[in-house]
């Protein structure tokens, strides 16, 4: 991702937190009649949530299939409020600590303030890049993750962060977008469909392989769900012409849950 594009991304998760809206992970956030769903789980059920941090900006619920046991130390990549941070700190317990890394500032602002409202002293919120985690090597037992990877723009470098800074038998659980087969071009070079997580996003098969490549070693499909885009948001983005094909090829999107190990 360019400088441009990671600005892009930012001024979005800047505009969702200052609205209390929901304009990050979901390419209808500019067009609110359309209804995209990019979940098929519900937040509200899970222990530890926090309506003040939940900008509905996720895909998947990671937190649910990541096995977190107490004692925990636990990292959040795209932590944004807080909202993964809060369930997970639930589950490590006030023995546990939960770190949340996020690169927009006013998301770090906002989690802290949720923070200092809910009392919590075992959560820290840090400023960074997922591809320079600013977290020490072999530190975390395990790393989650919510529809953030795709605004990632080198996913090698990040996997092989993720690896790096968990300890020796650690995992992860990271929920996120990919496809079945290639987007139309106009797709991929809509700025705001990236920030959506949309254009973002690879194939399954070649992101599987990045993960693999990393070193990590079980990696398993914990959970999939189909996202279907309506014609109407696709046709800001690409011609008629181009969306009929795009519909026979009959290629998905699919928002996937995968965990993986270190040896």
């Amino acid at each position: 991702m360019s400088n441009s594009l990671k600005e892009i991304v930012k001024e979005r998760y800047t505009t969702a937190v200052k609205s209390g809206g929901t304009c990050g992970c979901t390419p209808d956030c500019c067009t609110p009649d359309l209804n995209v769903i990019f979940m098929d789980d519900d937040y509200k059920k899970l222990e530890g949530y926090q309506e003040i941090a939940d900008h509905g900006l996720g895909c998947g619920l990671p937190t649910k299939l990541a096995d977190i046991q107490q004692g925990d130390t636990v990292l959040d990549l795209g932590s944004g409020a807080g909202n993964d941070v809060f369930i997970a700190r639930r589950q490590v317990g006030e023995t546990g600590k939960v770190i949340g890394v996020d690169f927009t500032e006013a998301m770090l602002e906002k989690a802290n303030e949720n923070k200092a409202k809910l009392g919590f002293q075992n959560v820290e919120f840090v400023l960074g890049d997922i591809e320079e985690l600013p977290v020490a090597t072999g530190s975390v037992d395990v790393v989650i993750s919510n529809c953030v990877m795709n605004l990632v723009p080198d996913k090698n470098k990040a996997y092989r962060e993720v690896f790096r800074v968990l300890k020796p038998g650690g995992h992860f659980s990271i929920a996120d977008v990919v496809l079945t087969a290639d987007l139309p071009k106009g797709i991929q070079e809509a700025a705001e469909m990236y920030a959506g997580c949309i254009s973002g996003a690879i194939e399954k098969k070649v992101y599987m392989d990045i993960i693999q490549q990393a070193g990590f070693r079980d990696v398993k499909i914990m959970k999939e769900h189909k996202i279907q885009l309506p014609d109407e948001l696709l046709l800001k983005h690409i011609s008629m012409e181009e969306l009929n094909a795009y519909r026979m090829h009959e290629s998905a999107i699919m928002s996937i849950t995968i965990n993986g190990k270190r040896p």
